[in-house]
């Protein structure tokens, strides 16, 4: 892998980890349509690296939030009234919704990630995202705020972030269309989805970060990886940012039209 190479990719991670459209299937895709043979075990390091960079991202952006959450769950614990207050109640949602992915990425994520990390697998699963974004449009009604947030909806978007260990469903986008299917606003959605993903991204980067520990020959590759996880994490704050303006007023048929259309090109061009 090249310092260029390093940059895109970067750039890549940042901006699909949060917009509905999957970073783990852009990883694939990318490299496969310029003809970039990335070693396996250098690939590893690299994905590790800019998961966690986008990681930095989105706390960075939700910092203000994360602290309130943070302080609300904690006093929850220790004074009964102060579970309904907005923050302690929203930190107990976001840990219930966590719940799915978790085991799911724990029993059996390796397995799929090998069996289905093809880009082929991958286009189909792009045309799957498509669909769930076109379904949740025309079942959510969108009249509900992150207030009106109950155990139910978090765990019902909960089995929608679990979808996601499939490479080429969208975790952000699978997560927005949960929250949509429970009638949140898109924009609420939206921003429950970047919370919650916070837990799960930090637990998968522990447990990565463990692999990467014993992965030999990690140091020589920094001088190149580090330019990929700045502008990953840079890429991936400006992504949220960008995307919560940009659901306030318009529809998600644009992701979906945009990943029927790159889920049928990787199906039909021989190169994948």
């Amino acid at each position: 892998m090249t310092i260029f190479q390093s940059i895109i990719l970067g750039i890549v991670q940042g901006l699909t980890e949060f917009l509905p459209v999957s970073s783990s299937g852009h990883l694939v895709l990318v490299p496969a349509f310029l003809g970039w043979r990335i070693p396996s075990d250098v690939a590893f390091i690299f994905d590790v690296l800019v998961q966690i960079a986008t990681l930095v991202g989105v706390i960075a952006y939700f910092w203000v939030d994360l602290i309130k959450i943070i302080g609300g769950f904690i006093k929850s614990l220790f004074r009964q009234e102060s579970w309904q207050a907005e923050d302690a109640r929203l930190g107990w949602m976001i840990i219930i919704a966590t719940i799915p992915a978790g085991i799911m990425g724990v029993l059996i994520k390796d397995i799929i990630e090998s069996a289905f990390s093809s880009p082929k697998a991958v286009g189909a699963f792009l045309i799957i995202t498509a669909l769930i974004l076109i379904a949740a449009e025309r079942i959510g009604k969108q009249n509900r705020d992150l207030k009106t947030l109950n155990w139910k909806d978090a765990l019902v978007i909960g089995f929608f972030q679990a979808l996601a260990v499939f490479p080429g469903i969208s975790r952000s986008g699978s997560t927005i269309c949960g929250g949509m299917v429970r009638h949140l606003h898109r924009k609420d959605a939206a921003r429950f989805s970047f919370l919650m993903s916070i837990p799960i991204m930090l637990a998968a980067g522990l447990m990565e970060c463990i692999d990467l520990l014993q992965t030999p020959h990690v140091s020589q590759w920094l001088p190149v990886f580090i330019p990929g996880f700045i502008v990953a994490a840079i890429t991936g704050y400006l992504s949220i940012r960008w995307l919560l303006s940009f659901l306030n007023r318009h529809r998600l048929d644009y992701f979906s039209a945009y990943l029927i259309i790159l889920g049928l090109i990787t199906l039909v061009v021989p190169i994948f």
